[in-house]
Parts: C-alpha cells; structure tokens; sequence
C-alpha cells in the first residue's frame, strides 16, 4: 500500500517497525540545508548547511564546527571572486584540517567547496583546499667574509659576495619554519712561514634560506700568482698575474699586478669590492687600489659593504701600497704586513709587502641583516634587534652556522 501521508510518528520511528524487511528505527535524511543569507563576512559553520559566500569585497574567514564523523559544511562561490579574495577555513579549537591545524583556503573563482569530518586524525577534509601559511615580508642584506690578500708583492683579496633586495620585493617567508643562516668567515692572511706562490685564502660563504653569497677570491701572492675567483675576484701578483673573476650580481674582477719588475720593485693589482672593480698596478712603484663596496641602508643608516683590499708593492718602489675599498677593504702593504679589513663587513685583506716578503692581511667576516614588520620576532641564532619605524631589523655577526624562525 502507498503511503499517502507522513504523520510524526513516522517521521520519529515509534510506529513503523519494518522498512523493506529490514526492522529498526527509522531516520529520514534532507539533505544540505542551504542558507538563503549571503555571507559577507567571518562567520562560524554548522555542520549540514550550506553556505554562499561573496569575497567581493575582503576576504572572508569560515571557522569550521565542531565535527563528528560523516559531518558536511558546503561553501559555494556566490560571486566568483574567491580568486580575489580567498575564502579562508579555520579550524575550531585543536581540531584538524586535512590532518594539520593550519588553516586552509580556496582561490579558484566558482568554487563548490564540501568539507567532510572524518575523525580526530583528519579532521574537516575536502579535495579543493590548500594550506594557507602565515608569511612575514623579509628583506635581506648577505655579505660574505672578505679574502685575505697575496704574500709578498701581493694582489688585495676580493670582497665577499653582496646580495640584497632592500628597496626590492620582499622574501615571502612562512612563521614557524627554520631557516637556513650562516655567517662566512673572513679568508685568513698568510705569513713569510706559508712560503711564497700561494694564493691568498678565500673568505667563506654566507647564507640565509635561500640566498648564498660567495666568498671573495684571494689575492696573487709572489711567484706570478693569478687572482683567485670569488664573490669579487683577488687581485693578481706581479708581472703574469691575472686578474680574479668577481661573479656577476655579487662582485667584481680584481686587477692585474704590475707589467714589469726590478729588484725590490714590483707591485699587486687590487681586490674587486661589490660597486667596483679592483685597480691594476700600472707599473713596479704602486699597488693597485681595492674596488669600492656598496652603501646599503637596511639598518636605517646608510652603511658600505664588501671593499676590495689594495694591492702590496716592493720596498724600493717610489710609489705606494693600494687602499683598501670603501666598505671594509684594507690597504696592501709595503715595507709591512697588508691591512686586515674591517670585521663584519665582507671587506678584504690588503696584499703583503715586498721585498723581505711580508705577510698579507686578513679579510673580513661576513654579515647578514633582517628587516621584518615590527608584529613579527625572530628566534634561534641569536642577533641584535631594533625598532626602524614600523620593522624591527635583526643583525647576525657571530661565524657559524644554524637556524632561525619568525614566529
């Protein structure tokens, strides 16, 4: 017989003791109970409804019920925007989504969006969500460490690599995630006991996340030494020795050491800095000069980086040692030792004097500076942080390497 009416008792099971043959309470289903207001702002879900949700004017944030297994909540695009303005999920409490607890979103205009509660593990799933991670804007200034210079009638070594994008597009970095943070250390100068035609130590790498700044080259030391390739290139010793390649978007060449030689007389070119080549030693009496580094004012005060060292000459010359570049570059020497470079600063070493073959200086270590929205803050390695407007910027100078996060 049809049935022609549904009385309550039907609809709450106390009467009817058989469907089909099979026995047990009755439970009848509706399906989705779509909501007829369009949701123009953050709202809170409940699980069997349905929901249109118009981003056209902000994006809007639907906190997910409480769920239990089997659960639904559909989101439907009402005006197509959602690639505009993305429709933003949250989870309520410690419960998950797609087995995580960060938020997800949707940013395909159109979107039907339905969310099913599988369980504790899982939480609120759906096949059309991504995860919706929490970035800060960084901007960034990399230095490497500086190389050290030649021994004796030595080339300046090459500043460390410089790399920033202040005054450029920020790094979008997610909060909670370590990142990579190494600070390079300055190349070591070398001494009448390292003997001569040895190249200058190179400085080391510095890194954050991503970004890599190469270590200068050395410089060209006694005995026809060519400049060493790095971040900027190492100066090169006297009479054959070439140049070193600086690298592109880091630095600069070195210079050659002087054409011709007399006894006590010979001279190095000087160390490429990161706003300049090095100079060549245009004859046996005067060192060449470092390449100039680069101004940066991340820190809110216009500070220079990564300066060339200046290229050694020999006792008997009537001219003089290479100044160092303007960023931390030391002078090259001549009846001395070259200059060490400015700590922290990427500078390099100044090449060593002649003609009793003195040392070379040192280069300098590297720096890596942070500037990030003042709401942010950094742990793990440790830095100096000050307020710059509405940033705080964070200064990593201590060699080494580990991690950091902004939470």
């Amino acid at each position: 017989m049809a049935l022609t009416k549904l009385t309550q008792n039907l609809i709450d099971g106390t009467i009817v003791t058989s469907v089909n043959g099979s026995s047990g309470a009755v439970t009848l289903e509706t399906g989705t109970d779509w909501q007829t207001t369009i949701q123009t702002s953050n709202f809170t879900a409940v699980a069997g409804k349905g929901y249109f949700v118009n981003t056209t004017s902000a994006e809007i944030t639907v906190t997910l019920p409480v769920g239990v297994v089997g659960n639904e909540v559909i989101i439907q695009d009402y005006a197509g925007t959602f690639a505009t303005n993305n429709v933003i999920f949250a989870s309520n409490g410690s419960e998950k989504i797609q087995g995580s607890t960060d938020d997800f979103k949707n940013s395909t205009n159109n979107s039907t969006i339905t969310l099913v509660y599988q369980d504790a593990t899982k939480g609120w799933t759906a096949d059309n969500i991504e995860t919706n991670a929490v970035t800060a804007t960084v901007h960034y200034l990399v230095v490497a460490g500086g190389a050290g210079g030649g021994w004796a009638y030595g080339g300046g070594g090459g500043a460390g690599g410089y790399k920033t994008n202040y005054g450029g597009t920020a790094l979008n970095l997610n909060v909670a995630t370590n990142y990579t943070l190494t600070i390079g250390a300055g190349g070591a100068g070398l001494t009448s006991a390292t003997n001569p035609g040895r190249i200058g130590n190179n400085g080391s790498n510095s890194v954050f996340s991503a970004i890599t700044s190469t270590g200068g080259g050395g410089g060209g030391s006694d005995g026809f030494i060519n400049g060493g390739s790095g971040g900027s290139g190492g100066g090169g010793s006297y009479v054959a020795g070439a140049a070193g390649a600086g690298i592109s978007g880091q630095g600069n060449d070195g210079g050659s050491g002087s054409p011709n030689v007399s006894s006590g007389n010979a001279a190095g070119g000087g160390g490429g800095g990161a706003g300049g080549a090095g100079a060549n030693s245009t004859d046996k009496n005067a060192g060449g000069n470092g390449g100039a580094g680069l101004s940066n004012s991340i820190t809110g005060s216009a500070v220079n980086y990564a300066g060339g060292g200046g290229g050694g000459c020999g006792l008997n010359s009537s001219g003089n040692p290479g100044s160092g570049g303007i960023g931390g570059g030391a002078s090259g020497g001549k009846n001395y030792t070259g200059g060490n470079a400015t700590a922290n600063t990427g500078g390099a070493g100044g090449g060593g004097g002649g003609s009793t073959y003195y040392g070379s200086g040192a280069g300098g270590s590297g720096i890596v500076i942070l500037r990030y929205p003042n709401t942010y803050t950094i742990s793990g390695l440790s830095g100096t942080t000050t307020p710059v407007g509405s940033d705080k910027v964070t200064t990593f100078t201590n060699i080494g390497t580990g991690n950091i996060q902004f939470n």
